[in-house]
C-alpha cells in the first residue's frame, strides 16, 4: 500500500470515529410486537421510556420502573384506534451495555361505534353541503371505533359552516361515550349554525378599468350568501387578469344583527408595457429566439395587444395579437391575430398571411376557441416551382386545463382537440375536412418513477391532395414526435408531379393521415436531473396500410433556475441502417 493509500485510509478511519463519537448511542432499545406500523408509531410516541433511550446514567431498577410504566402509556396510545383492552406484556432484559425493552401486544377486539347522532340546528339544518358531511364520515355504526374520525366529523362540520356562510356556528354538544364493558361507542354532536351571512356593502377601490369591467371579474355580489370561496375566486380571477401589480381582497367586520359581511378590494396597476427575450436551441430548429411586446391594457375597457418575432433556423414568423374581453372576462375573449409565417416543412416551404378571428370560451375543464382563419399560402417545392392557394378556414378547437387554471396548479395530463376544413362553396382554392388531436398524460408509479404517455391522431379528408397547402400536411419525425428520426423527415414522397420532371425523388410531401405514440419511463434524480427510457412509433402518410416506424432511446432533463435541457439518444429500429440520432433542446425559463 502507497504512502497516499494509508494516509487516506487513516483519515477516513479517524473521520468514522469522530462521526461515531459524535452521534449518540442508544442505551435503551425498545422492541414492540403485534400491531401495525401506525399503532407502533403512536405507541412510541406516547412512552416516557423513549425519551431516555441515549442516556447513560440510568440504573437497572430505574430501567425496570420505565418498562412497567410502558404497558399502561401503551394501554393509552391503542385509544385512538378503537382498542380499549389490549394485552400487553413488558420484559426487560441486559445486553452489555445496553437494556433491551420489549412490549408484546395483542390488541384484542376493538370497540364498535354503536350510534352516531349527527344534529344541525338553526337557519342551516337544511343545508344539503352539511348534511352531505354526515353522510360521508367513516364514523358510522357498526365501524371501528377512531378517535381520527371523530375529530375529522367535528372539524368538517365546522368548516363546511363556515364555507357556506355560516360564520357564527358552534359545536354545542361534542359527546364520545365509550363502554369498554361491551365493547361500544356512541358519538353526539349537535351543530348549531346559526343565521347566514350574505355579502355586504362593496368598496372598489381602482381607477384602471371600467367598472363594469372590474365587477365582470368578481364572482360574488351584495346580497349572495357569503363564501370564503368566492372571495378566494375573484381574487384569483383578478390576479390572473395581468391588469394589476397586487390585488387585496379584504372581508371587514361582520354585522352581527343585519349578518353581512362588507368587502373591500383594493388594486394596483400593473406596468403597462413588457417586453421579453427568449433564446433557446433544439435539434430540430437549431439557434431559436423570440421577441415579445405585451401591452397588457390598451384602454379602459381591457383591450389588449402582443408582438411576437420568431426566428430560427427552419422558421421565422410575425404576429400581432389583439384581445377584447367578453362576457365573462376571466372565461370569454374575442381574440383577432395578423401573422406572416416563413417555414420549411419537410422538403416543402410555405409562406403564408393569416388573418384569424376567433372567440374563446371555458366550459368547466374545457377551453372551446371558434375561429375563422383566412390563409393566403405559396407552397414552394423542392424544383422551385411553387402553388399559392387562398383557403378560408372555419373551425373549432377544445384544450384541456389545468383542475384550477386560475389558481395555476400544475396538470399531469393535456388533452387538444381540433376540427377544421376549407369548402370550396367558400371561395376556397382547395376543399378538405381536417381532423387532429394529441393527448399527453404523466402517471405517477413508486416514488420517483413515472410513466408519460403521448399519442397523436390527425386525419384529413381531401379532393385533391395536391392543392393541399403545405401547413395543411400532416409529416412526423423530430424531437416532440417519433424521436431518431429528423424532423417532419417522415411522410409520403412528393409525386411526380411535384418534383423535377424525369426524377425519382423520394422527397417528403406530407400526407393525408398521421399516427404518433410514445410511452416514456422517467426516474428523478437529485440536483433537478431526470432520466428517461422511452419507445416512439408513428409515421405520416395517405394509406392507412402503410407500416408505421419506430425507436427507442433514452434521455435525461435538467432544470435550472432560468433554463431546461433536454438531450435525448435515439435508434430507429424500423430504419436500422440510420445511426443514432441526438435531440437536444435548450429552452429559455422565465
Amino acid at each position: 500500500m502507497s504512502s497516499l493509500a494509508r494516509l487516506l485510509l487513516a483519515c477516513a478511519l479517524a473521520w468514522s470515529g469522530l462521526v461515531l463519537a459524535a452521534a449518540p448511542r442508544e442505551r435503551i432499545e425498545i422492541k414492540i410486537d403485534g400491531v401495525p406500523d401506525d399503532m407502533e408509531a403512536n405507541v412510541r410516541s406516547y412512552l416516557t421510556l423513549s425519551r431516555y433511550v441515549t442516556r447513560d446514567d440510568l440504573t437497572d431498577p430505574q430501567v425496570r420502573r420505565l418498562a412497567d410504566r410502558a404497558v399502561d402509556e401503551a394501554a393509552d396510545a391503542l385509544r385512538p384506534f378503537g382498542f380499549y383492552a389490549p394485552t400487553i406484556r413488558s420484559r426487560t432484559s441486559r445486553d452489555d451495555p445496553r437494556w433491551i425493552v420489549r412490549l408484546k401486544i395483542v390488541p384484542g377486539e376493538p370497540v364498535r361505534m354503536k350510534d352516531v347522532d349527527v344534529e344541525i340546528i338553526g337557519a342551516g339544518a337544511a343545508d344539503k353541503s352539511l348534511m352531505q358531511v354526515g353522510v360521508e364520515t367513516t364514523l358510522k355504526p357498526d365501524t371501528r371505533l377512531e378517535h381520527a374520525s371523530y375529530e375529522a366529523l367535528k372539524a368538517s362540520l365546522m368548516r363546511t359552516a363556515r364555507d357556506r356562510g355560516f360564520l357564527d356556528a358552534t359545536l354545542t354538544r361534542r359527546e364520545l361515550i365509550v363502554n369498554p364493558a361491551d365493547l361500544t361507542a356512541d358519538a353526539r354532536i349537535t351543530l348549531e349554525t346559526g343565521g347566514r351571512y350574505e355579502f355586504g356593502t362593496l368598496e372598489l377601490d381602482q381607477d384602471i378599468i371600467r367598472d363594469d369591467l372590474m365587477q365582470a371579474y368578481l364572482r360574488f355580489s351584495p346580497g349572495q350568501p357569503f363564501s370564503p370561496e368566492a372571495l378566494n375566486s375573484t381574487q384569483f380571477a383578478l390576479e390572473d387578469s395581468n391588469y394589476f401589480s397586487s390585488v387585496v381582497v379584504t372581508p371587514g367586520e361582520r354585522d352581527r344583527i343585519n349578518l353581512t359581511v362588507p368587502v373591500k378590494i383594493h388594486v394596483e396597476p400593473i406596468k403597462r408595457n413588457r417586453y421579453a427575450v427568449n433564446a433557446g436551441y433544439g435539434t430540430d430548429t437549431g439557434i431559436r429566439g423570440q421577441f415579445t411586446w405585451d401591452n397588457r391594457l390598451v384602454n379602459t375597457k381591457g383591450h389588449r395587444s402582443r408582438v411576437e418575432l420568431t426566428a430560427s433556423e427552419i422558421r421565422y414568423e410575425a404576429l400581432v395579437r389583439y384581445v377584447i374581453p367578453v362576457g365573462d372576462p376571466s372565461l370569454e375573449k374575442l381574440e383577432f391575430s395578423l401573422g406572416y409565417i416563413d417555414e420549411d416543412i419537410g422538403d416543402l416551404r410555405s409562406q403564408r398571411t393569416e388573418l384569424t378571428g376567433g372567440l374563446t370560451q371555458v366550459f368547466g375543464r374545457w377551453q372551446q376557441v371558434m375561429f375563422l382563419k383566412l390563409n393566403d399560402e405559396r407552397t414552394i417545392y423542392p424544383d422551385g416551382s411553387s402553388d399559392d392557394a387562398l383557403l378560408l378556414i372555419p373551425g373549432i378547437s377544445y384544450a384541456s386545463l389545468p383542475p384550477n387554471f386560475l389558481t395555476g396548479w400544475v396538470r399531469d395530463a393535456a388533452y387538444y382537440v381540433e376540427l377544421s376544413g376549407s369548402p370550396a362553396t367558400l371561395g376556397s382554392d382547395a376543399s378538405y375536412l381536417r381532423f387532429y388531436g394529441r393527448a399527453e398524460r404523466v402517471w405517477p408509479i413508486h416514488g420517483p418513477w413515472y410513466v408519460r404517455g403521448r399519442a397523436e391522431l390527425g386525419t384529413s379528408w381531401v379532393d385533391d391532395f395536391s392543392a393541399l397547402p403545405a401547413s395543411q400536411r400532416f409529416f412526423a419525425g423530430g424531437d416532440r414526435s417519433v424521436r431518431g428520426f429528423a424532423l417532419n423527415s417522415l411522410s409520403p414522397p412528393l409525386p411526380a408531379s411535384e418534383t423535377n420532371p424525369g426524377t425519382s425523388s423520394n422527397q417528403g410531401g406530407g400526407g393525408e393521415h398521421k399516427v404518433i405514440a410514445s410511452i416514456e419511463f422517467e426516474r428523478d434524480f437529485r440536483r433537478n436531473f431526470r432520466g428517461a427510457v422511452f419507445f416512439d412509433t408513428g409515421n405520416a402518410f395517405n394509406d392507412w396500410s402503410t407500416p408505421l416506424e419506430y425507436s427507442v432511446g433514452v434521455g435525461v432533463r435538467w432544470r435550472l433556475p432560468m433554463l431546461m435541457i433536454g438531450f435525448d439518444v435515439a435508434q430507429a429500429l424500423s430504419q436500422p441502417d440510420l445511426k443514432p440520432r441526438f435531440h437536444l433542446n435548450i429552452t429559455q425559463v422565465l
